[in-house]
């Protein structure tokens, strides 16, 4: 189970590198034209900024290499996004430390289920930065110069204590991020990623495909509480519907909180209470119900006070049972 929580903050780091994973498109859409993206190169406001970044990371080839800082120490990473036919191919690669690396291929994600009740989450990028705006200020604070290129700032402050502080530095020419600080609410610095060099940004001339909105399946256990603006994302958790771990997420659009639910056992059984992964931060519970010890975790990079509080309110219900072959 560490490995697998080590693994998922490394993730969390790729993802943190890739910064629009959640960014969508309405259900009847099926495609997004790159060249929109022209016309947003004249974005003055805030909220044009952050739109355009959005799509930018979906519609430009590029590569990098980038450096990710956190007080688990420093490391490099070769980034990779190329596009073909539409579908898109990211990847990650840790150049130091374990040899880890990530890759993601497909469509441009959506932020919601097809069959979401909530309206206030629409599923297009401008419905994205209308939630997040919900949740956060966002403040351009002039131009820097990031990797050889000049860049503009975008902080992006919560108007609550229940998430961090993100401050991006987004490229003038291509709108992609150069650079991507966490702050914690005493204004202290979590996480940095910089890129050191970004080679030619190719926009791409034609169309990225969407995902197909997915129908939400009916879970056994929930968390009662989660913090304003953090809704179920449609992810592939496992490929394994019997599978006896139950993964969730949940996002504002900016931090995510992944729950991890499984019958405990020796070789997965973690210290019940608080661990620190890097700027993640796992809070485990072990919890009895019909016979059968649970192991609760839930990670996420937001005050651990929050992570503790949607850990205390998730309510297990009957059909999670164990295999006869956990069973004493």
């Amino acid at each position: 189970m560490r490995t697998r929580l080590v693994r998922t903050v490394l993730a969390g780091i790729a993802a943190f590198v890739m910064v629009s994973q959640g960014v969508a498109a309405q259900e009847a859409e099926q495609e997004f034209d790159c060249e929109t993206l022209r016309e947003m190169e004249k974005a003055t406001t805030e909220e044009q900024w952050l739109e355009r970044t959005l799509w930018a990371s979906h519609c430009y080839v590029f590569q990098a290499r980038a450096v990710n800082i956190s007080d688990i120490g420093v490391r490099t990473l070769a980034l990779s996004h190329q596009i073909q036919d539409g579908l898109q191919q990211q990847v990650v690669q840790f150049l130091d430390g374990p040899s880890v690396n990530f890759e993601r291929q497909g469509r441009v994600g959506l932020v919601r289920w097809a069959n979401d009740s909530d309206d206030s989450v629409n599923a297009s990028p401008t419905g994205l930065v209308h939630h997040i705006n919900d949740h956060y200020r966002l403040s351009l604070m002039g131009e820097e110069r990031i990797a050889g290129r000049q860049a503009v700032r975008l902080d992006i402050t919560p108007q609550d204590d229940l998430r961090f502080a993100h401050r991006w530095w987004l490229d003038k020419k291509s709108g992609l991020v150069l650079k991507q600080v966490l702050v914690d609410r005493q204004n202290r610095l979590l996480e940095t990623f910089q890129i050191t060099q970004l080679q030619s940004p190719r926009l791409y001339e034609g169309k990225v495909k969407l995902d197909k909105p997915r129908t939400k399946s009916e879970r056994s256990w929930r968390p009662q509480w989660l913090p304003p603006g953090f809704v179920a994302q449609p992810v592939n958790t496992h490929s394994d519907p019997d599978a006896l771990l139950r993964h969730q997420v949940f996002s504002d659009g900016l931090a995510a909180i992944s729950i991890f639910v499984e019958p405990l056992a020796e070789q997965s059984a973690l210290a019940p209470g608080r661990h620190r992964l890097g700027v993640s931060i796992a809070i485990v519970h072990q919890r009895e119900f019909q016979g059968d010890v649970w192991q609760l975790v839930v990670l996420g990079e937001v005050p651990a006070p929050v992570l503790e509080r949607v850990a205390q309110s998730i309510e297990l219900s009957e059909s999670v049972t164990a295999p006869s072959t956990t069973r004493g």
